[in-house]
């Protein structure tokens, strides 16, 4: 998921909550939340019904409600209704969040979406108690600790499964073909490595992107240089791996995407606010693998940032996108921080392909898609889109796409888009994964091609 985070000022996507957990975008630069307050006008009326409609909660309910525990479902309500991305979130949830994007927090280590208000794992993080306890994607989190969590929304949910490191929860987990089960599972510090590297034979630079937060780029550059002194001094080709990549910070993004550009732009936004149009440039010169054949993995969890980087590689003639359509997520939301009682998660744009193309309930088709051999997908379980998602926003008026110049991406035969199923993510980066072998055949096949 994007974001930003607006105070008087903003400060710098994809969970991606369709994929997953969003994770913050920080972007600089803007105008004060005050700035509108005037043109605000509130019917006497309608904050009278508010009043009185918490009067008679607090009155009759069958168990006593405190008066801030309303205000707090109020406010919620009215973020949630407006599409699936906005949200309130109280002080708590707000610095869980603000953990989140430092990219060290404690819990169990997976990746959630609400999916019909059941929390269903999107992935395990390698290297976290989940994985090692053998959650899967498409699994359903029904309870923790006994207590049900369904129909909770995402922030509870997540707060049910953080924890100090070494206390324990208990899952309850319904998956496809079984009677549900119980998990036990120690909350461990989390600490997510955001890229993963390895050369593969024939001297191909091999590059996963789990997320975008804000040691990504650091870590991109050094894995980079390490492939490059492994490869002798230079690189045959190039895999940029952002499946399962959920989304993260739009800044993280933007540097991960010049660091394959000379220049050009990386992604530009739109919204009602004028201050939300910008456009995002590649610096001059900051390609670290110039005239390199590329090829870049996506599938149906590629949210938000990695559909940022993965549109602007390929409308800048970059690499060849190889996979299955992504998830589809392109809003930007911004954090507006309240002194004292949390902040709104609030959509203020979409955003959009150097092209001018909208992803938005779209996502990117592949130049070429692959699909998953039926032993690599996770059983009974099929990927759910941004466009199946309950109030998801549709790129219309002024905020519709302008496809300046760019033919549309390929149809897949049929005339329809795959069916993404999620990938067993023990799977990505082995030698057995098919994406990536078709990959590294496409970079032997295609070299010109993939240089672009």
């Amino acid at each position: 998921m994007i974001e930003h985070r607006r105070a008087p000022r903003r400060l710098p996507a994809a969970f991606s909550y369709a994929a997953a957990l969003a994770i913050a975008l920080l972007v600089t630069g803007c105008q004060p939340v005050a700035a509108n307050d005037a043109a605000v006008a509130i019917n006497p009326a309608d904050l009278a019904l508010i009043e009185r409609t918490m009067k008679e909660v607090e009155k009759s309910y069958v168990a006593p409600v405190k008066p801030n525990e309303l205000v707090t479902g109020a406010l919620k309500g009215m973020l949630t209704r407006l599409d699936p991305h906005s949200d309130y979130m109280d002080e708590r949830e707000f610095h869980d969040l603000m953990a989140t994007t430092s990219g060290q927090f404690g819990g169990v280590g997976i990746e959630i979406s609400v999916d019909d208000g059941v929390p269903q794992v999107i992935a395990a993080i390698e290297g976290t108690p989940a994985a090692a306890a053998g959650l899967n994607p498409g699994d359903r989190i029904i309870k923790a600790d006994g207590q049900p969590l369904v129909g909770m929304d995402i922030e509870e949910v997540v707060r049910k499964l953080r924890g100090a490191p070494g206390t324990p929860v208990t899952l309850t987990i319904a998956r496809s073909g079984r009677n549900p089960f119980d998990v036990k599972i120690t909350r461990a510090i989390i600490k997510v490595e955001s890229v993963k590297s390895a050369l593969e034979p024939g001297r191909v630079g091999y590059v996963r992107i789990s997320t975008f937060d804000e040691n990504t780029a650091a870590e991109l550059r050094a894995a980079i240089l390490k492939l490059r002194q492994q490869a002798g001094g230079n690189f045959s080709g190039f895999v940029l791996d952002l499946r399962n990549d959920a989304g993260g910070l739009l800044d993280a993004a933007v540097e991960a995407a010049a660091d394959f550009l000379d220049s050009g732009t990386v992604v530009t936004t739109r919204g009602r606010d004028p201050d939300e149009n910008r456009i995002y440039e590649a610096a001059p010169n900051g390609d670290l693998i110039r005239n390199v054949p590329m090829v870049v993995l996506i599938n149906g969890a590629s949210a938000s940032a990695s559909e940022i980087v993965a549109g602007a590689l390929r409308d800048n003639h970059r690499g060849t996108i190889l996979g299955t359509r992504s998830f589809g997520k392109g809003s930007v939301q911004s954090i507006i921080p309240i002194e004292g009682h949390g902040a709104l998660r609030l959509t203020t744009a979409l955003y959009y392909t150097p092209s001018g193309r909208s992803i938005q309930g779209q996502g990117i088709t592949p130049d070429v898609v692959v699909t998953l051999p039926k032993e690599q997908e996770v059983p009974n379980a099929l990927v759910t889109y941004e466009s199946d998602l309950y109030g998801t926003l549709k790129a219309t008026g002024a905020l519709a796409p302008t496809n300046k110049g760019t033919p549309a991406p390929p149809t897949p035969v049929g005339g329809a888009a795959v069916s993404d199923h999620p990938i067993n993510p023990a799977i990505l980066g082995t030698p057995q994964d098919a994406q990536l072998a078709a990959a590294l055949d496409y970079l032997k096949k295609h070299p010109r091609s993939a240089a672009r």
